[in-house]
């Protein structure tokens, strides 16, 4: 089983890779600087070359994970420039799409290909709490993306899972977050593991419950 993770230098990325290589898989971690192979996901010439450098490689499992939170205390009044605004939308929104399109010759060659999109309750709809406008615009697009996806996806097969990691104790969640790395990774492992095309769509926690949109 081959899977390619985005965003896996650090946090759930690499927590990931990590618990994916101690089961024996390979594992390519992708990410800007740190990991097995160099990617920037807003850069369709960066993701195109990395597609091309696995040639004719089959791909079971697209993780993407790449994302950036830039907009945390900033203040209604002042804040929220547009340069945020286009900077996150760029890794968390169009980086998706742009992975996803690269690598769906590699997807298409495996038996039963899956894609996991790492999203956030904070995008949903009924987690409304105001502030980080920003971010929470950019996963509320990126699990719409992710459910449109699995609609255009399912004849050819590959599966497409949205899913909610926690609020988690890495360098994005902050110290005061309610679960640790790897309780985050196990759920996460397990939630990919049970995504098939029964299941296409789902947006799911990392502990296995639905979350509403």
């Amino acid at each position: 089983m081959t899977i390619l993770i985005t965003g896996a230098n650090r946090g759930i990325g690499a927590g990931l890779a990590e618990a994916y290589r101690a089961r024996g898989q390979d594992v390519i971690a992708a990410a800007r600087t740190g990991g097995d192979a160099a990617v920037d996901v807003t850069d369709p010439a960066s993701v195109a070359a990395l597609a091309e450098g696995l040639a004719d490689r089959t791909l079971d499992l697209l993780v993407c994970n790449a994302g950036i939170y830039q907009d945390k205390g900033e203040r209604l009044e002042d804040g929220f420039g547009a340069d945020l605004w286009a900077r996150t939308f760029a890794v968390n929104v169009t980086g998706v799409f742009l992975t996803v399109q690269a690598f769906l010759p590699h997807l298409s060659r495996a038996s039963a290909p899956k894609i996991a999109i790492v999203s956030s309750q904070m995008g949903s709809n009924m987690r409304a709490n105001g502030g980080s406008y920003i971010y929470r615009a950019s996963k509320a697009a990126a699990t719409n993306l992710g459910r449109n996806l699995a609609r255009d996806l399912a004849p050819r097969g590959i599966a497409v899972g949205i899913y909610h990691p926690g609020w988690v104790r890495t360098d994005m969640g902050g110290s005061e977050a309610d679960i640790t790395l790897s309780e985050s990774v196990e759920g996460l492992v397990a939630r990919f593991d049970a995504l098939s095309a029964a299941t296409t769509g789902e947006f799911l926690t990392w502990d296995g419950r639905e979350h509403p949109f």
